[in-house]
């Protein structure tokens, strides 16, 4: 039940919270009745599309005065990540708001915080009856939390996205524990490769030379090696930030039959989060290197492998970065402009050839994305509407660009 006495903004954070989104099978028709019902109050277009079964995309649309200008996308994912309830000191779906205003659910950061303030800045500016330039969408995809691949991959790519003319897209960042607030211009490749060695068998009892497990040691060497390298490179570097360094853990180990039985093939798995800032022609050359250096019959395969280091431009010759930070200077945020060390749906808006900037306003707030007892506190909540009350007019204000003929 709602509570009469909660700020009506709250409310329907809390509201939205409560829907199951979750996976492996989100409740993505409770939160289409929910954003359309906002909708409407708001007085916003609505429509769904839906290029795979059960996986829709929600889009709202404020038009603005010049609709042939750019648009300004704001973008967001409905789904969450899964729970494990035993240990979360409210249950992770109640949006239990403690004596310290502190908001407990899954979802409070990871990102549907930032649905609601886009939404709440949206309908009090429309309440206000202010208009602007440009359109402005509300688009809310599924199954980031499993890669996006079902979600905004697909629409990046597909001509209803390009159809509605983006100039700029904003998209989740992260929380900072400090007074700073991040704003994320770009981000890491994602690479996850397996490494594959065969080798001779034999009895455990025997010196085999050629094993397929000697092979694995050397590839493991070589990446572990990269690891601790990077990891002293970014404690010693007061500067850099975990966006700035290649990130790599190996996440998986396969092979053997038997105790006593050494092995025709062992693999490991890779995960690694790389900067835009590497060469990543050499850095693939590197890595074939290390695995052809640890003998015959050594192959890889990728998973997954980002070959795109677009990236936003942060600085005042790029005009939505500039309408981007301007209002935040004139609230006197301070931006910690970042390279984000994971990976969001703004990779694909990014890849599609459009400008994207990761931003969540939550300062003063510990990151708790995808962990236990999940939080945001009502305070910063709130606060964020007042600062997206600022960005999104800025945005939405920007004069017309070369290209954009004026009618």
């Amino acid at each position: 039940m709602t509570d009469p006495t909660e700020n009506p903004a709250t409310a329907r954070f809390q509201e939205y919270l409560r829907i199951r989104s979750i996976h492996p099978e989100p409740d993505y028709d409770g939160i289409r009745r929910f954003l359309f019902k906002m909708a409407e109050e708001i007085g916003l277009e609505s429509r769904t599309l839906e290029f795979v079964p059960g996986k829709p995309i929600f889009i709202l649309t404020w038009p603005g005065t010049q609709p042939h200008l750019k648009s300004v996308i704001l973008n967001s994912h409905t789904d969450v990540v899964p729970v494990f309830e035993e240990f979360w000191t409210f249950p992770p779906f109640s949006a239990h708001k403690d004596e310290d205003g502190n908001i407990y659910a899954r979802g409070t950061q990871d990102m549907k915080s930032v649905t609601i303030q886009y939404l709440e800045a949206v309908r009090q500016l429309k309440a206000e009856g202010v208009r602007f330039p440009r359109t402005i969408h509300l688009t809310m995809v599924p199954d980031e939390e499993i890669g996006g691949h079902t979600g905004m991959e697909i629409f990046a790519e597909h001509p209803e996205f390009r159809a509605l003319n983006p100039g700029i897209t904003l998209d989740e960042g992260l929380a900072n524990p400090s007074d700073e607030f991040s704003v994320f211009y770009g981000e890491k490749c994602v690479w996850w490769i397996t490494v594959h060695c065969r080798g001779d068998p034999g009895h455990g009892s025997r010196f085999i030379e050629n094993t397929a497990a000697s092979k694995l040691h050397s590839v493991i060497n070589r990446f572990l090696e990269l690891r601790e390298k990077e990891k002293r490179r970014l404690q010693s570097s007061p500067g850099l930030t975990l966006g700035d360094v290649t990130t790599v853990n190996m996440t998986k180990v396969n092979g053997g039959v038997s105790c006593n039985v050494i092995p025709t093939e062992m693999s490991a798995t890779f995960d690694l989060r790389i900067p835009p800032t590497v060469n990543l022609q050499e850095f693939e050359s590197q890595i074939e290197g290390w695995c052809r250096g640890a003998g015959d019959q050594v192959t890889w395969e990728y998973h997954q492998k980002c070959m795109n280091e677009r990236i936003t431009t942060p600085d005042d010759s790029n005009p939505w970065w500039k309408a981007f930070s301007d209002p935040c200077k004139e609230l006197g945020l301070k931006l910690k402009p970042e390279i984000f060390p994971a990976a969001t749906d703004s990779r694909y808006v990014r890849t599609a050839g459009y400008n994207a900037l990761g931003f969540s306003p939550m300062n003063n707030t510990p990151i708790l994305l995808h962990d236990h007892n999940e939080y945001l506190n009502e305070g910063v909540f709130l606060r964020g509407i007042e600062i997206y009350k600022r960005i999104i007019p800025s945005l939405a204000a920007v004069a017309p660009l070369d290209g954009e003929q004026e009618h």
